[in-house]
């Protein structure tokens, strides 16, 4: 075959090269103009849970407090069973485990979660801990409330008077139950401060990370069930305490801990359904764990400090005594403070304490480990150190012998003026 004929092109004029630098340009704008939306919306779809059906939400680290994600948390609102936080909070801190408390005569509604105390029924105080915190019972919480204060109307007192101390804010307790009642309050954030103070509680911390209990004492043995069904589901959630109420929707603070030591808790608010309470509890728990990682702070044989040492020449590294894995917060600012001293004298063997090392999470210190030597630091030979005091002797001496010959100038040429002018010629009289 032959070659195709080649094709002749036409000129391209002005007008059209014009036409096609503004298409050309209007494309541009077009493209800059949709790429911030773009971002932006990737960034919000990753920087903050999908958590429609809460009408209150937070994520705190249980650490320090700091909180990890907020929706409208200082909106009071109804908090129905988690009331009995505060119930809890004054048992453990007024009553022992061993007490003993007669039930008084409560008259449960039908719907009520209860564990059936007959009137005058005995009950200790960490069965009825474990009643109130897994079957969220009432008759448990009124047992407590009039063992501890002698009424209801005093207990109530005490709880609004703790909560107080406790620096909460916009919370205020009606009754010890959570029951719908004016003055029946609390938020998000106060919810998740209260739930930070109980979880450093041992006792506490068990009972609501328990699937089941078993009370031994009273008139029969009972089995109660943690109404909170992701403590039994899901390893990783540790508690705490579900609660339900027409005017309050479905509530539950809960509590999680990730496999880097992290912990966080969380707060929902009148949720429509107990499947939206558990979905959306598990979203902010999983996200607030996932801002978390683990850093190298120190290593043991990385050298962070040297000293001088005496009588030789040269230095000694000093090295942390082990290494310092730390869990933080991405973005978390971690850095170290070193307390050495300046200088060290031997015999020292490696792995001399000398010093520590200070590690600090933005700003504040949390955790201290030791600085050692990082290898044997020998004695000083004898003449080292003769030579070392001699050098500095001879320096002395030297610095005195200075000041003392100028000084000795200085006096004879005085001494020489003062000759002078007494032996001079002296002027006539006319």
């Amino acid at each position: 075959m032959g070659r195709p004929a080649a094709r002749r092109t036409r000129p391209v004029t002005l007008p059209e090269r014009l036409a096609g630098v503004a298409a050309l340009a209007l494309w541009a704008l077009l493209l800059l103009a949709g790429a911030p939306a773009t971002v932006a919306a990737q960034g919000s779809a990753r920087g903050a849970p999908d958590i429609p059906g809460a009408a209150a939400a937070i994520v705190i680290d249980a650490r320090d407090g700091t909180v990890l994600f907020e929706k409208d948390p200082d909106e009071r609102r109804s908090i129905a069973s988690t009331t009995k936080l505060m119930t809890a909070l004054l048992a453990l801190e007024r009553a022992d485990p061993d007490d003993v408390y007669t039930a008084g005569s409560y008259e449960a509604s039908a719907i009520e979660s209860k564990i059936d105390l007959a009137p005058g029924e005995r009950m200790r105080v960490d069965d009825l801990l474990e009643a109130l915190l897994l079957e969220s019972a009432n008759d448990a919480a009124v047992t407590l409330a009039e063992g501890i204060a002698g009424s209801r109307t005093a207990f109530v007192g005490q709880m609004n008077a703790r909560a107080r101390e406790l620096g909460l804010h916009d919370t205020s307790y009606a009754n010890p139950i959570g029951l719908d009642e004016q003055g029946n309050h609390s938020t998000a954030r106060d919810l998740a401060k209260l739930a930070r103070r109980l979880l450093r509680d041992e006792t506490f911390a068990a009972i609501v990370d328990s699937p089941r209990a078993t009370l031994e004492s009273g008139a029969a043995q009972r089995v109660v069930d943690n109404r909170n069904d992701l403590v039994g589901v899901h390893d990783f959630v540790d508690g705490v305490k579900t609660g339900h109420t027409m005017q309050a929707g479905y509530v539950l603070v809960g509590a999680g801990s990730g496999r880097l030591g992290a912990e966080v808790i969380s707060v929902v608010l009148g949720e429509p359904s107990e499947a939206a309470r558990d979905e959306d509890t598990l979203e902010l728990l999983r996200d607030g764990l996932s801002r978390f990682r683990r850093v190298r702070a120190l290593e043991a044989d990385r050298a962070v400090a040297s000293a001088a040492i005496a009588h030789q020449d040269g230095r000694a590294r000093l090295v942390p005594a082990r290494d310092a894995l730390l869990v933080a917060r991405r973005g978390e600012r971690i850095r170290t403070r070193v307390e050495a001293p300046a200088e060290l004298e031997g015999e020292l063997a490696a792995g001399t304490r000398v010093g520590r090392v200070a590690i600090l999470r933005d700003g504040r210190v949390v955790r201290r480990v030791a600085l050692v030597t990082a290898a044997r630091i020998p004695a000083a030979s004898p003449l080292a150190v003769l030579a070392d005091e001699l050098g500095t002797i001879v320096a002395l001496v030297a610095l005195a012998l200075g000041v003392g010959g100028a000084g000795w100038v200085l006096v004879s040429r005085r001494r020489s003026r003062r000759l002078a002018s007494a032996t001079g010629p002296r002027r006539r009289a006319s």
